[in-house]
């Protein structure tokens, strides 16, 4: 992962990962009604976590797609500290779920679409970049972005005309 100018460049590795993630986001669309976000984790190229939006399904408002990808990842390895895993997901992180990942220890996070409303990565504020962590988490943003951004808004979308 290298940074050419203002261009992020990623490895095909990356997009493999973040394919998987924009799968299980569609999945959590389709098969549930949820707003579409998906999550993988990766430890030594290989997917340890996975996981898709669910709060309402679930009825937990923890149940984000990183959470639960977190989750799964950690009862993989049977350690709650995930060290140099990848988080791949399709929507910026918010707040709650940054302050998991940094917990976590995660070494790498890669997301597809900004989250202008509420992205504690860049968009709205920069949670990672506080002074005060114990942990820093390199991050990109932009992976397959246009891709994550379209499932989104198709989603919305119907939803509203749903609701008309």
């Amino acid at each position: 992962m290298k940074k050419a100018g203002t261009e992020m460049v990623c490895s095909a590795q990356d997009s493999f990962f973040m394919q998987r993630a924009l799968t299980l986001a569609h999945q959590a669309a389709h098969e549930y009604n949820e707003v579409p976000i998906g999550a993988v984790i990766v430890l030594n190229n290989e997917i340890i976590g996975e996981g898709l939006n669910c709060p309402i399904f679930r009825c937990d408002p923890s149940a984000h797609a990183e959470i639960i990808a977190l989750r799964a990842g950690a009862n993989e390895i049977a350690n709650y500290r995930l060290i140099n895993t990848t988080l791949y997901v399709t929507l910026e992180p918010c707040m709650m779920c940054v302050g998991a990942m940094v917990h976590a220890r995660i070494k790498r996070l890669i997301y597809g679409a900004s989250d202008k409303k509420a992205g504690a990565v860049s968009s709205k504020i920069s949670c990672l970049d506080q002074p005060f962590l114990n942990h820093r988490i390199e991050h990109l943003g932009g992976l397959m972005a246009e891709q994550c951004g379209q499932l989104l808004s198709y989603f919305f979308q119907n939803k509203r005309n749903l609701d008309v």
